[in-house]
C-alpha cells in the first residue's frame, strides 16, 4: 500500500492540516478542496491517503497535549479525585472542568464512532465542502453577533481553568459537544464549532478557545490512536516516510498557530475567520462549477 503523493505535496498537506485544525476554517474541507484547486490527482479515498491524513491529526493533537500539559495533569489529578471522593467539590475546579470536558465529548464521540464514514463519505466531494465552507463562515459571523454578552477574561479567577470551570455549565457544556457534532462535514470547523457553542455560553473568545483547544485533544488524539496502528501496520516504506514528513509538517504548524490564536483571540473576534470561509467557499463553487 503505497501513497502517491510527494514529498512536497505531503509537507503542503501537512502545513495545511496544521493551520486549519486549530483555525476555525475546517481542515477537513481543505484538506477535500486543496487537491483539487492545484490539480492534484490524489485518491483520497485511498488507505495509503488516510494514514497520511491520520498521522497529521495525530502530530496536532501530541502539540496540543504538549502546550496544555500542565492543565492535563491537574485536570486528570481533579478527575481522579472527585472518583476517590465520590463528589465534585465547587471548590475543586480542576475535576469540574475535567467532567465538562467529559461531557463535551461524549456527543461527538459516539455519532462519531457511529455514523463518521457515512457523513464523510456522504459529503465528500468539492463542491459540497465549499457549501458548507460558507456555512461554517455563516456560523461564526451569527455565533459573534448572537453572544449574550461582550467581554474580556476577568481577574477573578487565577486561571483560564478556574474561569471555564465556574462560568460553564453542565447543560451548556452538552450544547458545545453538540455543536462540535457538526464538523463530522467536510467544511464545518470542529474549533470554529465549539468556538461558537462557547461564546453563546457566555465564555471570553480566550477562554473559548482555551476550552475548544483541550476539547480536541482527546478527541483528536484518541481517533488517531485507534486508527493509526492498523494503517501502519499496512502501509510500504514510501508512504511511511512521506507520512512522517507530513505529521512533522503539520506538528510544527499546529505549534505556531496554536500560540498565535491564544495570543489572537486576547482581543479579536470571529469575524474575520468567517469572511475568510465565506470567501474561499464561493471562489471554489467557481473553480468545481
Amino acid at each position: 500500500m503505497e501513497i502517491m503523493i510527494s514529498f512536497a505535496q505531503a509537507i503542503i498537506i501537512g502545513i495545511t492540516q496544521g493551520i486549519t485544525e486549530l483555525f476555525p476554517i475546517s481542515s477537513l474541507g481543505h484538506s477535500v478542496l486543496l487537491p483539487g484547486i492545484l490539480g492534484w490527482n490524489i485518491n483520497q479515498n485511498a488507505d495509503a491517503f488516510l494514514t497520511f491524513l491520520v498521522a497529521t491529526h495525530f502530530a496536532t493533537a501530541l502539540v496540543l497535549l504538549a502546550l496544555y500539559r500542565k492543565d492535563w495533569w491537574r485536570i486528570v489529578k481533579g478527575i481522579f479525585r472527585s472518583l476517590a471522593e465520590r463528589e465534585i467539590r465547587e471548590d475543586d475546579p480542576d475535576a469540574k472542568l475535567g467532567w465538562l470536558l467529559v461531557v463535551s465529548t461524549i456527543p461527538a464521540g459516539i455519532i462519531g464512532l457511529l455514523l463518521k464514514d457515512s457523513i464523510v463519505g456522504f459529503f465528500l466531494s468539492p463542491k459540497s465542502a465549499a457549501m458548507f465552507l460558507i456555512a461554517n463562515g455563516a456560523l461564526l459571523y451569527v455565533a459573534e453577533r448572537l453572544r449574550r454578552r461582550a467581554k474580556l477574561s476577568n481577574g477573578e479567577e487565577p486561571d483560564g481553568d478556574h474561569r471555564i470551570a465556574k462560568e460553564l455549565s453542565w447543560g451548556q457544556a452538552a450544547k458545545v459537544g453538540l455543536m462540535q457534532v457538526i464538523a463530522l462535514i467536510p467544511g464545518f470547523s470542529r474549533t470554529g464549532s465549539t468556538l461558537a457553542g462557547s461564546l453563546l455560553s457566555g465564555l471570553s473568545h480566550e477562554d473559548a478557545l482555551r476550552y475548544s483547544f483541550l476539547l480536541a485533544t482527546p478527541i483528536i488524539g484518541a481517533a488517531a490512536a485507534l486508527e493509526l496502528p492498523p494503517l501502519i501496520a499496512t502501509a510500504g516504506q514510501h508512504t511511511l516516510m512521506v507520512t512522517l514528513a507530513g505529521a512533522l509538517s503539520a506538528g510544527i504548524a499546529a505549534y505556531f498557530s496554536a500560540t498565535f490564536l491564544a495570543k489572537y483571540f486576547e482581543t479579536k473576534t470571529l469575524t474575520p475567520f468567517a469572511i475568510y470561509c465565506a470567501a474561499i467557499g464561493v471562489i471554489s463553487l467557481v473553480v468545481f462549477r
